[in-house]
């Protein structure tokens, strides 16, 4: 809510404007303006199942951008404006006008070019330590990343890319099972997605399978998202099976663009900081 405008006064006085509030958002917070008219109202909507109706007003994707959500109240006249030849000490003066006010939403979407998705325990933090800077938690056991994990991969001639490491994505995702939402809402605004897999299948997946479920969650998720150019990271390729595992999915895919790596050891790592690189690479000057 913007602060009220103060009312003119005497003494020639006009009244002050309303005091600007300034709240510092992180790039990448999306603004949307609820029909609700209060905390309490959107409350009870959410409460009865009626749901609250959002507007998007503003997305603020530039570091230093401005974005005025209420504009504040105006000053009153004061009792000089309404002198005439006839009221030379006029006693009257002018309320100030009220603040906006309104109950609004933000959404944080992460802003990276690259977007690492996949299952659980596919191998992502480890890769995403590997190739920048970033420490993510990493563990044997699902869900360890529980929030995107953004790391900035450097490459040669002051380039470089952000490449974000985005939790397990599970069937039903595109329905909000599990954290469906919360974790798809960040590659949004990702260039190119790149889907990890574990190609020895080590915990009994079949990354043939593993491929067209990610796929199919990400179209029924986002038609424009899933139209994003995207390649393969066969990952875990240092354990029994994924040599035959990966023949059999080239034969399956063979238009797909597969980068085989191992993540543990670090083998195939620099061809896929060359294809990052290629994709969303930039020049960095400071």
């Amino acid at each position: 809510m913007a602060t009220d405008g103060v009312g003119g006064q005497s003494a020639k006085k006009h009244g002050k404007n309303g005091k600007s509030v300034i709240g510092k958002v992180p790039p990448g917070t999306i603004i949307y303006r609820s029909n609700a008219s209060s905390m309490a109202e959107a409350t009870w909507l959410e409460r009865e199942g009626e749901g609250i109706e959002l507007e998007k007003i503003a997305d603020l994707t530039e570091i230093g951008t401005r974005f005025t959500l209420c504009q504040g109240g105006l000053g009153g006249k004061g009792n000089w404006h309404f002198r005439s030849a006839t009221n030379q000490a006029p006693t009257e003066a002018e309320m100030g006008t009220e603040g906006e006010e309104g109950v609004f939403f933000m959404e944080l979407r992460r802003i990276a070019d690259a977007g690492l998705v996949g299952y659980p325990n596919a191998g992502k933090s480890t890769l995403l330590g590997d190739i920048s800077e970033a420490k993510p938690k990493v563990a044997s056991y699902p869900f360890t990343t529980l929030q995107p994990i953004i790391g900035v991969v450097e490459f040669d001639s002051f380039r470089r890319c952000v490449v974000a490491d985005i939790p397990g994505i599970i069937e039903g995702a595109h329905n909000n099972r599990g954290l469906g939402h919360e974790f798809l809402r960040h590659i949004t605004r990702c260039k190119v997605l790149v889907f990890v897999l574990d190609m020895a299948g080590s915990e009994g997946r079949d990354p043939i399978e593993d491929l067209q479920n990610l796929r199919t969650e990400i179209k029924l998720y986002s038609e424009d998202l899933a139209k994003q150019p995207w390649f393969v990271v066969a990952n875990k390729m240092d354990l029994e099976g994924a040599e035959e595992n990966l023949a059999n999915f080239r034969m399956r895919f063979p238009k797909v663009d597969i980068i085989p790596i191992s993540a543990l050891n670090g083998d195939g790592i620099s061809r896929l900081r060359n294809r990052l690189d290629e994709l969303v690479g930039y020049k960095f000057i400071r």
